[in-house]
C-alpha cells in the first residue's frame, strides 16, 4: 500500500538514474536508498515525497547520498535557452545568471552567448 502511494517518487528515481538504489516495506513504513548525481536531483526526489506524503512524512524513510557535492547541477544547453531561464529554473531567480555565468568562465565568453549542447555547471549557492 505504502509503495504504491509513493510509486511516483520510485517512478523519478528510475528518470534521474539514482545509482545503488534499494527500496524495502516494513511495517508499513517504505524505505528507499540511493545516490543522486548532484544535489538538484536530491531535492527533485525530496520534493515530490513532500508533495505526496506533506513535510514530515513518518510512512517513509529516505536516505539519498550525492555522488557530486561540488557543483549544485549539471545543465545541458537546449536550443533558445538563456542563462536567466536557467538560473530561473534551478534557483526559482533569474538574476542569479551572473552565479552560473562566473562558475563557467572557462567555456563562455560572454553570458548572452550560449550554444545548444554546451554542458554547463550550476554552482551551489
Amino acid at each position: 500500500m505504502v509503495k504504491a502511494k509513493y510509486q511516483d517518487v520510485l517512478d523519478l528515481g528510475e528518470q534521474l538514474n539514482i545509482q545503488d538504489g534499494k527500496v524495502e516495506v516494513e511495517n508499513d513504513q517504505l524505505k528507499v536508498w540511493g545516490t543522486a548525481a548532484t544535489q538538484y536531483e536530491k531535492n527533485l526526489l525530496w520534493d515530490k515525497i513532500k508533495e505526496i506524503g506533506g513535510d514530515e512524512p513518518s510512512d517513509i524513510m529516505a536516505d539519498i547520498k550525492v555522488a557530486d557535492e561540488s557543483v549544485y547541477a549539471r545543465h545541458t544547453v537546449k536550443s533558445g535557452e538563456t542563462l536567466g531561464k536557467i538560473a530561473k529554473h534551478y534557483y526559482g531567480d533569474a538574476m542569479k545568471y551572473k552565479e552560473i555565468f562566473e562558475a563557467n568562465t572557462n567555456i563562455l565568453k560572454n553570458p548572452d552567448l550560449i550554444h545548444p549542447d554546451q554542458e554547463l555547471v550550476i554552482p551551489n549557492l
